[in-house]
């Protein structure tokens, strides 16, 4: 296939995924391929296994300046898929800001079919400029769990959101039934970089605020219902700001004197922790879709916590094993 876009030095690497389910009840893969500077690895299925395991990888670790992405990916009805990263997605510097790296993602998920997408986060480097789209198509009984992220960059190096630019989107849409059309349910846009106040141009390390991750977590569907209700009901039990503690000193210390539940106990260690780490999150449900929006003062922090909040619940690890949430451990 041609590519669109101009030519240079970078490459345009195509891919596509299709995932079904065997006669033995077990998802399989039915089409696996792709081209430079994209690769696609699956590790032998075992009859056990939960899911179809995928890792989505690139030549070196990263992409250079002006590579193209395009992946299609088709999970057929029934059938799970897992896809995985080895380690950071780094993007390379660009010569120029004319010079722009681009991925872009597309996803039809069939009836009672379930994509599972938790990848390490992306890792702009200094004058980078990254473009993202991703487009999910999901049928009424089908299951999404989406975990999109990006660090700072080179945190080694001394490098502190010092990329050109970052930008990401990513979409879910139903998908069309007898009679009608696909409807939007969510459009979610992320823009990172330096802009221009009254002259003046604010960096991006300032807006940030101390962050040095940022991420998105999309759950969708019947199966990662359990997950978006957990995630709510923790939001909803947040010491909110300005609140005070109206209770006596002796309240106070015939309180400390009760047993706490396992999940209590976990929750009072998880917000001290929140708390110490600089963990900031929010969680909404829009349209079906829950939405869920963090940020941290590390990237291991964050880590921690979003792997910490999804393996307390365990509705991945039961529906899509183990491996699916590797890059959280």
């Amino acid at each position: 296939m041609v590519s669109p876009f101009p030519p240079s030095t970078s490459e345009a690497g195509e891919g596509r995924l299709v995932a079904e389910l065997s006669p033995q009840k077990t998802s399989t893969l039915s089409t696996v391929a792709f081209q430079y500077p994209l690769k696609l690895i699956s590790p032998s299925i075992s009859p056990n296994q939960k899911s179809v395991l995928v890792f989505l990888l690139s030549y070196g670790g990263g992409l250079v300046a002006g590579d193209q992405i395009h992946l299609t990916i088709i999970v057929k009805k029934s059938a799970k898929l897992s896809i995985v990263t080895q380690g950071h997605t780094k993007i390379f510097k660009c010569p120029s800001p004319e010079v722009i790296t681009r991925q872009k993602l597309h996803v039809s998920i069939a009836e009672e079919a379930a994509l599972c997408l938790l990848p390490d986060p992306v890792q702009p480097f200094g004058s980078s400029i990254y473009e993202q789209s991703q487009v999910f198509v999901v049928a009424e009984s089908g299951s999404l769990c989406l975990l999109d992220w990006v660090s700072e960059g080179r945190t080694a190096r001394g490098e502190s959101w010092d990329l050109w630019s970052w930008s990401g989107r990513n979409e879910v849409w139903s998908s069309s039934q007898l009679g009608k059309k696909s409807r939007l349910l969510v459009r979610d846009k992320v823009v990172l970089g330096a802009k221009s106040v009254n002259g003046q141009e604010k960096t991006l390390k300032r807006e940030m605020h101390g962050l040095q991750i940022f991420g998105t977590l999309v759950l969708k569907g019947p199966l990662l219902e359990p997950l978006a209700a957990f995630f709510l009901k923790e939001f909803s039990a947040l010491p909110r700001i300005g609140g005070r503690d109206f209770r006596s000193q002796d309240m106070k210390d015939k309180d400390n004197t009760l047993v706490l539940s396992s999940q209590e106990v976990w929750r009072r260690d998880r917000l001290q922790q929140e708390v110490s780490d600089g963990v900031l999150w929010s969680a909404a449900k829009v349209r079906g879709c829950t939405i869920i929006k963090f940020g941290a003062r590390s990237v291991e922090s964050g880590r921690l916590w979003i792997g910490d909040i999804i393996r307390e619940e365990g509705s991945v690890s039961r529906c899509f094993g183990e491996d699916a949430t590797m890059c959280l451990r």
